[in-house]
């Protein structure tokens, strides 16, 4: 599941958003100062590694997909791309100031990764697990875009998670102390022809069937198309950070 982007390598990179710089500002001043090294774990084509590298320290990023990592080495040589599973991956010795997980968390082993994140920070360092939500800023089109979803793989479920699901990871654990929540709204215009490059990017469509993708794109082009050929989307950026435990 952690390779299904692969398929798509330079689209994902090309239409998928990056982060906000907001989120950066936040995260230096949660650590107190600027962290080092940094770790951007299941970094992908590396959308949080570019803003990890305005830290000026040096940037490791892990992902476990080669045809990820490709576009991520190409774009950043300067970045230590390892070719691995976040799980196969071995710090440095003496463990990194900063762990960065964006829209990754979800597909690492639930069972340990708490645990082996906190192994490989520094005593006192900071884990940052960060996602975008891919909204809607007109609840009309929301009910119309899911409605659209739902007919043809009626499996699929909302997903129905608090914003801060990783947090209860964190605070389960006893590892990580001084845990905070942030989240900023934004609001991007995506025409017919950017939405549907986006979507040939979501899991959710990776995986269905030729037949269900084609109905997919039909439904929502007419959709989309209806609305004058533009969607606002309501893109909620969530950050959880915690402390390693001393």
């Amino acid at each position: 599941m952690s390779r299904v982007f692969g398929e798509v390598a330079a689209l994902y990179d090309d239409i998928r958003l990056g982060y906000p710089g907001e989120l950066l500002e936040t995260l230096v001043a949660y650590h107190g100062g600027v962290p080092a090294p940094v770790a951007d774990v299941g970094a992908g084509t590396g959308k949080a590694t570019e803003l990890l590298l305005e830290l000026g320290v040096p940037v490791i990023a892990v992902e476990p997909d080669p045809r990820m990592a490709a576009v991520l080495a190409q774009k950043f040589p300067g970045v230590e791309t390892v070719t691995a599973a976040f799980e196969e991956w071995t710090p440095p010795p003496g463990g990194v100031g900063l762990i960065s997980c964006a829209t990754a968390w979800h597909w690492f082993d639930p069972r340990t990764r708490v645990q082996r994140v906190r192994a490989a920070l520094q005593p006192r360092g900071t884990l940052a697990i960060f996602h975008h939500r891919h909204g809607y800023a007109d609840p009309v089109q929301q009910r119309t875009i899911d409605a659209i979803h739902q007919a043809i793989d009626p499996a699929q479920t909302v997903d129905d998670r608090p914003v801060d699901w990783a947090r209860t990871d964190l605070e389960h654990s006893g590892l990580f102390t001084d845990i905070e929540v942030h989240e900023w709204h934004w609001h991007p215009v995506f025409s017919t022809e950017q939405y549907l490059r986006l979507l040939q990017t979501f899991s959710t469509f990776r995986l269905r069937s030729p037949a269900a993708q084609r109905r997919t794109v039909t439904g929502l082009s007419a959709a989309i198309d209806g609305w004058g050929g533009s969607l606002r989307m309501d893109i909620h950026t969530v950050l959880v950070v915690g402390r390693a435990a001393a």
